[in-house]
């Protein structure tokens, strides 16, 4: 159960959660926790049913929702994933001693109220017809599978703003990747800066000293890389004078296609430029995690209409989705030691998280001993296993949502939650 500690540090008053009510804080925070993606009366008569306390009503928990502080849920998610890293030293996976993580952004629909227009902000296309969106940003370890850092802002605020706040939760000896929408030396001083390593893909025509390398057919090169003609240095520490020297890599694809990419891994002797083009493809786990957020947590359906709202079940969504993480991977790492068939098997992931809805009241507030708890949910899990194919690969098709038509089939998973 939470303690009292984490109550007075994120109730947003004083005297919030001093009287005997059936919705105390902590019962308050395990049904947030759970998923609320339908109806909320039957989100509450399923909850009290199955940790058998009094019912309550909508409006108790709207009411009650509204003395928690978001951010409960990213400090939970921190916790957690600081006891990873501290008590596991031999389960934690690196990348040549680094901690690999990587940077993106994503936007996602918000339902159209004036006080969510007002600070979130809407696009529109070529019509009249406008809709509300957030951006949101994630700090992602792609080889153990943790979000370190996550972020729900304005349109307004840009990705690479976001990606220098998340460096906040960065450590010595990590190692950032960028999608190509990253790049800029301010983004790059500030690793130099915190002595965090980066690796990005940047366009070909990012800038002259790009360009120069592309034609130069060349494979690798350090250059020194200066601030824009045209960037605003106000309030920046450094000068239109200032330099920083970074390495370009160029990447050949199987289709032919040229691939840049800069990082701040300079010595060719330790990291050889052959080694880069895996080593950028393992960005692609944050690529699946925002699939998992989006289409099996459902992050977009949100159970309330306030920004508060939206950031509870945001920041709850992440913390659940660390938990799921946690309890998976240490289950697949058990499969993979002693499974001995053609296939290894892993445990469905969109499953998982069915299977963790109402479980996660019960892993928190049974009486029962937690490892018996784990234990039963892992035999679950495993269960439902899926065979782990490799070197699976699917043609790109770029054009595909300029040319859909609707699928006979909608997808191909059903909904778990």
């Amino acid at each position: 159960m939470f303690s009292e500690q984490l109550k007075l540090e994120f109730r947003m008053n004083d005297k919030d959660f001093t009287r005997d009510r059936v919705l105390t804080f902590s019962i308050t925070l395990l049904f947030m926790m759970n998923f609320l993606r339908k109806s909320l009366a039957l989100e509450i008569f399923n909850f009290v049913k199955n940790i058998k306390i009094k019912s309550f009503s909508k409006s108790a928990f709207v009411q009650c929702r509204k003395k928690i502080n978001p951010l409960v849920f990213k400090g939970l998610s921190q916790v957690l994933t600081a006891e990873f890293y501290t008590d596991n030293d031999e389960s934690v996976k690196l990348w040549k001693g680094f901690r690999l993580l990587a940077v993106d952004g994503l936007r996602i629909a918000l339902l159209d109220t004036k006080e969510l227009r007002s600070i979130y902000g809407a696009t529109k296309n070529q019509t009249k017809t406008s809709v509300v969106q957030a951006r949101m940003s994630v700090l992602y370890d792609v080889l153990n599978n943790y979000v370190i850092d996550g972020k729900i802002a304005p349109l307004a605020i840009g990705e690479k703003s976001l990606a220098i706040e998340h460096l906040t939760h960065t450590r010595n000896k990590d190692l950032v990747i960028y999608d190509r929408g990253y790049p800029s030396f301010d983004l790059i001083y500030e690793h130099l800066q915190l002595e965090i390593n980066c690796l990005i893909r940047v366009k070909i025509s990012f800038s002259h000293a790009t360009k120069n390398f592309f034609e130069s057919g060349k494979y690798s090169k350090v250059i020194d890389m200066k601030p824009g003609k045209n960037v605003c240095l106000k309030n920046k520490s450094y000068s239109k004078n200032d330099s920083i020297k970074v390495r370009l890599i160029r990447v050949e694809l199987p289709d032919g296609t040229i691939e840049l990419l800069m990082t701040t891994l300079l010595c060719s002797k330790t990291y050889p430029t052959g080694i880069f083009k895996n080593l950028y493809f393992k960005r692609w786990g944050v690529e699946n995690y925002y699939d998992e957020l989006k289409n099996k947590i459902r992050v977009e359906l949100f159970s309330g209409y306030s920004a508060q709202c939206i950031q509870q079940d945001f920041y709850a969504a992440l913390f659940i989705s660390n938990i799921q993480t946690l309890m998976v991977t240490e289950l697949n790492e058990e499969l993979q030691e002693n499974q001995t068939t053609l296939y290894k098997y892993k445990v469905n992931n969109n499953l998982s998280y069915g299977f963790l809805k109402d479980r996660i009241v019960e892993l928190l507030l049974s009486n029962k001993d937690i490892e018996v708890v784990l234990s039963e949910l892992k035999d679950i899990f495993r269960s439902h296993l899926i065979p782990i194919r490799p070197n699976r690969s699917f043609q790109r098709h770029h054009d595909k949502y300029r040319n859909r038509v609707k699928p006979k089939v909608p997808k191909n998973q059903r909904d778990t939650l």
